[in-house]
């Protein structure tokens, strides 16, 4: 991992152990069990995978939007701090998100791509996955300004 210079999308600052155990100390009150873990990290590309429980369902026993939402959040968040470093100040400044499918309980994978690593922004495509189903089921276009 770079440790120096300017960040780059080629070159991680921080993997994902590194990545989870940031989350819990900016977050003390936030477990993984509610956010999710980070399970992957590379060079443009992170993946948070939640266990989703009932605190995570709507009425109609799907995942709710709020959780879905929230989970392509964290995985831009991770992504930009894979890239930039711990630093606790890069802040979301949009969030698109896009409802493909019902989202059913069980695993639900955020899988995030570094569309552009700029200076002051950072723009990330996040898709989330619903157990084995290689459909999405929804997708955020996150916007992070960068400290």
């Amino acid at each position: 991992m770079a440790g120096h210079g300017a960040p780059s999308a080629d070159q991680l600052r921080m993997d994902a152990a590194a990545l989870d155990a940031f989350l819990d100390a900016a977050f003390p009150g936030s477990s993984s069990d509610r956010r999710g873990t980070v399970t992957h990290a590379a060079p443009g590309e992170v993946r948070l995978e939640l266990a989703s429980g009932d605190q995570h369902l709507r009425p109609g026993g799907l995942v709710s939007g709020p959780t879905q939402m929230a989970l392509a959040d964290t995985a831009a968040y991770a992504m930009v701090l894979a890239h930039i470093g711990p630093v606790a100040m890069a802040v979301t400044s949009g969030l698109n998100y896009h409802f493909l499918r019902p989202c059913r309980p069980g695993t639900i994978a955020a899988e995030a791509r570094l569309l552009r690593l700029g200076k002051r922004l950072a723009i990330i495509d996040v898709r989330l996955f619903s157990g084995d189903d290689p459909r999405p089921v929804g997708q955020a276009t996150v916007t992070y300004a960068i400290p």
